[in-house]
């Protein structure tokens, strides 16, 4: 998702709810600044940009709601009529139900000679640039009535769109969308990055993201905490120690990835193989038996180990300092077996697939001893977080915060809720949002790179949570540089691994 800042002075990494942007408003209105100022700052900003990126549109049509929102667009509006820029508003509440600045800005556009009708006896455009001031982040719900029409207006002209804030439609705390939603090319986020444009539907329909701080003072971000943080690459390599020159394969770790059930081999290969890519010092892997010679062929720096039961693996959890289960496991009695011991072990676990499901069902249950002093970390998509929390998928999409945060505090785990916008969490602590990567990754296997990318930094010596937040953007990392070489469709999971030495 490509973000960027109109000033090199914007926070681009904290990420806010729409009511501690309001609070930051607030503090920014206190500091001295009226907020018609504020106001006009963003239209201005919101001006500029359209310009920029839409130099020679033929007609600039702004949809405006009411409050702070519609205000903006009418300064816009207002600034694209001084510049003799073809321009016309839509409105979806009537003037004389503004108040405050937003009809501030409505007199400042009517003064300006702006054309503006109601949405009920307005055409359509057909041509140039849709602006969307319609709702803005205090939407809670679905759009409704003329609103709703007018969203589904916008997106039937196929016009290029730039949002102001927000997109009308999506929920700014949690990247939901309840109704319909404006999809729009540009998002301008005024003073702070809200959290919902991050994930869920967010990276789909906000485009790309311009933010404007608006000049508040710097000071004005002291008095409200993020509750979440932007995950970037060059922060979280920080986490790695360089090694030093006199290291040896046992200072990094010995990684067993338990999994691949019958014909479900090459799961777990492809985690080992990225354990090892990430820097474990050794990886093994416990599997059927039958996949032992395919494994060994492709990969010969990988241990393989054939058990066909619980009681067989038992004896060589001895090795690993860590262990990555899920990947191919299947949900058969072997399957479950294994996951027993592994839980049984005390060691540090990543859990993935269908170990997350077979803990969801119940058919394993860890002590309360094991899951306080076994580090875990979770890596769930949507369904499988559903099932650990007797959700469904939709309730988890809902509100992919909350839930991610219910399961780091339900397993005492750190967690990687997986997604468009994949998000980090322990049981406190910021939620960490990932912003890398690319719908190439819609693709199997993916899951099980990341396991393994995740473990092998564990092994290393990372925290669950460091290595969640560090694994999570090099995996992204990872899938868009190797989109670059082969492009978003035809993407294979086994396409990452190369990257992951270039990355680390």
């Amino acid at each position: 998702m490509k973000i960027t800042a109109l000033s090199s002075s914007s926070n681009t990494t904290s990420l806010y709810t729409a009511s501690e942007v309001y609070a930051l408003d607030a503090a920014a209105i206190a500091s001295g600044i009226p907020s018609i100022q504020l106001m006009k700052r963003a239209g201005r900003a919101a001006f500029e940009l359209l310009v920029e990126r839409f130099p020679a549109a033929e007609q600039v049509t702004i949809y405006c709601g009411a409050g702070k929102n519609g205000g903006d667009g009418y300064v816009v509006a207002a600034l694209a009529a001084q510049r003799l820029v073809p321009v016309q508003v839509i409105q979806l509440t009537a003037p004389e139900k503004l108040t405050g600045e937003a009809r501030q800005a409505y007199d400042f556009a009517l003064q300006e000679g702006v054309p503006m009708l109601p949405f009920a006896q307005a055409a359509a455009p057909v041509s140039g640039v849709i602006v969307d001031a319609l709702l803005g982040i205090g939407l809670r719900g679905a759009p409704a009535g003329e609103f709703a029409q007018a969203i589904e207006q916008i997106n039937q002209s196929r016009l290029p769109v730039l949002a102001l804030d927000i997109p009308s439609g999506l929920n700014a705390d949690t990247g939901a969308v309840a109704g319909v939603a404006v999809q729009a090319q540009i998002t301008i986020p005024y003073i702070a990055l809200k959290r919902g444009l991050l994930t869920g539907r967010g990276p789909a329909i906000a485009g790309e993201l311009v933010l404007a701080n608006l000049d508040v003072p710097v000071a004005t971000y002291d008095v409200v905490s993020p509750s979440a943080e932007r995950l970037v690459l060059n922060d979280v390599l920080e986490l790695l120690a360089p090694r030093a020159a006199d290291a040896h394969k046992g200072d990094f770790g010995h990684v067993m990835v338990i999994g691949g059930d019958t014909g479900m081999g090459g799961a777990a290969l492809m985690a080992a193989e990225a354990a090892a890519r990430t820097g474990a010092g050794n990886v093994s892997i416990a599997t059927r038996p039958e996949h032992v010679a395919a494994i060994l062929a492709r990969r010969p720096e990988v241990m393989a180990c054939g058990v066909v039961s619980g009681q067989e693996l038992e004896p060589l959890l001895a090795r690993p300092t860590l262990l990555v289960v899920g990947p191919g496991l299947g949900r058969s009695p072997w399957s479950e077996q294994m996951l027993q011991q592994a839980v049984k072990s005390g060691l540090p676990l990543v859990l993935d697939a269908d170990a997350l499901n077979i803990l969801a069902e119940g058919r394993v249950v860890p002590t309360a001893n094991q899951q306080q002093h076994s580090p875990w970390l979770l890596t769930p998509h949507p369904a499988e977080a559903a099932r650990l929390l007797g959700v469904t998928a939709a309730e988890v999409q809902a509100d992919r915060f909350a839930a991610v945060r219910a399961l780091a505090e339900r397993y005492n785990a750190s967690v990687i809720l997986k997604g468009a916008g994949s998000l980090v969490a322990a049981a406190d602590g910021l939620i960490g949002v990932v912003t890398d990567g690319n719908p190439g990754m819609a693709s199997g296997g993916m899951g099980d790179v990341l396991s393994g990318i995740v473990g092998g930094l564990v092994a290393q010596g990372l925290s669950a949570t460091e290595a969640a937040r560090l694994g999570a953007v090099v995996h992204a990392c990872a899938a868009d540089l190797a989109a670059e070489d082969f492009g978003q469709r035809s993407m294979l999971a086994t396409d990452l691994i190369p990257y992951l030495g270039q990355l680390l």
